[in-house]
């Protein structure tokens, strides 16, 4: 502070008498105690309705994940897939090509795991940042195709760790 603010606060403190010790603890209110705002039975609710939730609300808050599945597949499957819980048997990695290229690629792949007997794979379509304005191009083509064969139960995008995004777990009818 310079010396003219010191000389301020001076002159308007001037008639201000400190408190005795007496005022000052009268002064001093307990802090009221903490009210709980929410009842067990909220809390059970809330627990519940987060356990019963279908994937598809938990989605990110973004509107770039993809998510299907068939009338076969319940929620615990999918709460599981999003999750990352099932083990995946094979990958393709399709992005940067064009679609024309792409979509043999993703059939040929299809054909593949389900000829192996494989129940979960994951497709990497990337997150379209080479798409421009057109936005992510290959990832609509993958959730269109992928959404019309029979063999594919479900599909969901995968972890961050897994490629977030720009990649989905598949999950494939083995029978």
């Amino acid at each position: 502070m310079t010396d003219d603010e010191v000389k301020l606060f001076r002159e308007l403190m001037a008639d201000a008498t400190p408190l005795d010790q007496e005022e000052r603890v009268a002064e001093a209110r307990p802090k009221p105690r903490p009210v709980a705002r929410f009842t067990r039975e909220d809390e059970a609710r809330a627990l519940k309705e987060s356990l019963d939730a279908d994937v598809e609300t938990m989605e990110l808050d973004n509107h770039e994940s993809l998510h299907f599945r068939r009338a076969p597949v319940g929620r615990s499957t999918m709460r599981k897939l999003a999750r990352g819980r099932f083990a995946v048997q094979a990958e393709i990695d399709l992005h940067g090509m064009t679609v024309a290229e792409a979509r043999p690629r993703l059939a040929d792949f299809i054909d593949y795991a389900l000829l192996r007997g494989h129940r979960c794979v994951r497709v990497i379509h990337g997150k379209g940042k080479g798409s421009g304005a057109r936005g992510p191009v290959l990832k609509a083509a993958v959730n269109r195709w992928l959404r019309r064969w029979d063999s594919v139960l479900a599909f969901v995008s995968a972890r961050q760790a897994d490629g977030g995004t720009g990649a989905i777990y598949v999950l494939l009818d083995r029978g």
